[in-house]
């Protein structure tokens, strides 16, 4: 019977317990404006990065949340004392008035993304499985429902988070838990979903390159390219003797096309890729069996050879 994971990032409907589970195993971390999550290091300004952060970890799908809860700061006696007595030093005489505290400037607000385009262009074709890009909402693409009777419940807002309590600017209600607040329910309806926006001049959103890592073994180089959303079924890996091809086209109108040119040869029938919701792994056979020290023929080299067995990560 299929069932939805529930772990953080991945939210796949699965019906394999043994398939691959590409997730974060920590609870997200928002402090002083930057957000992340606890078991990996990228931290970012606005929402929509942090939406957009790789899952670090390899597992298998769950129906349990076993997400650990971030702890609250444990207050410091010591530190509470002596700041008091600090404050004691500092009060003004009892028999003088005491000036009114001037309001505290707040410091200044992360600048808003760009809004998003009102309706998608008649002209563009959407993908198969696409999903609405307006927050809140996470509605498919159904070709079998007429544009004009879909309905679209998002937020119009911005993401707030003051204080522990979380919501969002487009209306009141406020929660604790990060999971609550992703299922605080959209606040305003409009006519028909946006699945692709205006796209490019092109129709397509042109991809340089994405971040990648790599750990190898005595017999292959295992290669994460991590890119969300590519369509499985317009994917194309293709592998040659010294060099891996790829054109990968996402289900939100993006497309990765480039050429790695490898560090030392492989052996292509025996190469195999694998695509994730958020990556591509590739797992390279060895034609030699020597240690790679970078994973590309044009990365720079520091000298340094990555060990048999651990990770080495590449920008």
């Amino acid at each position: 019977m299929a069932a939805k994971c529930v772990h953080k990032g991945c939210g796949k409907v699965f019906s394999d317990p043994e398939e691959d589970c590409v997730y974060h195993p920590g609870p997200p971390v928002f402090h002083e404006g930057q957000k992340g999550w606890k078991c990996c290091k990228p931290r970012v300004l606005t929402f929509d990065e942090f939406l957009t952060i790789p899952p670090c970890t390899t597992g298998k799908h769950s129906t349990v949340d076993d997400t650990p809860q971030e702890e609250p700061p444990k207050a410091d006696a010591s530190n509470i004392a002596t700041l008091a007595e600090k404050l004691d030093e500092k009060a003004p005489p009892t028999t003088q008035p005491v000036a009114a505290p001037t309001a505290a400037v707040p410091p200044p607000s992360t600048p808003a993304p760009p809004p998003e385009p009102d309706s998608d262009d008649p002209s563009l074709a959407i993908p198969a499985n696409a999903t609405c890009r307006r927050k809140g909402c996470n509605a498919t693409f159904n070709p079998d429902i007429l544009r004009d009777n879909e309905t679209c419940t998002h937020h119009p807002g911005q993401p707030v988070f003051h204080e522990g309590s979380k919501g969002w600017s487009c209306c009141k209600r406020r929660v604790l838990e990060f999971d609550e607040f992703m299922k605080i329910a959209g606040c305003t309806e409009k006519k028909r979903h946006l699945f692709v926006g205006k796209g490019k001049a092109a129709g397509e959103e042109k991809i340089d390159d994405v971040r990648n890592d790599f750990y190898q073994t005595a017999t292959t180089v295992n290669v994460s390219l991590y890119l969300k959303k590519i369509d499985k079924e317009r994917a194309k890996v293709t592998f040659s003797a010294n060099a891996v091809e790829f054109d990968l086209p996402t289900t939100d109108n993006k497309r990765l096309k480039k050429t790695y040119g490898l560090f030392a040869a492989i052996d292509p029938e025996a190469s195999q890729y694998k695509i994730f919701g958020t990556k591509l792994e590739l797992k390279l056979a060895k034609a030699d069996g020597q240690s790679w020290p970078v994973l590309r023929s044009d990365d720079r080299w520091t000298g340094e050879r990555i060990q048999i067995g651990q990770a080495g990560r590449i920008a």
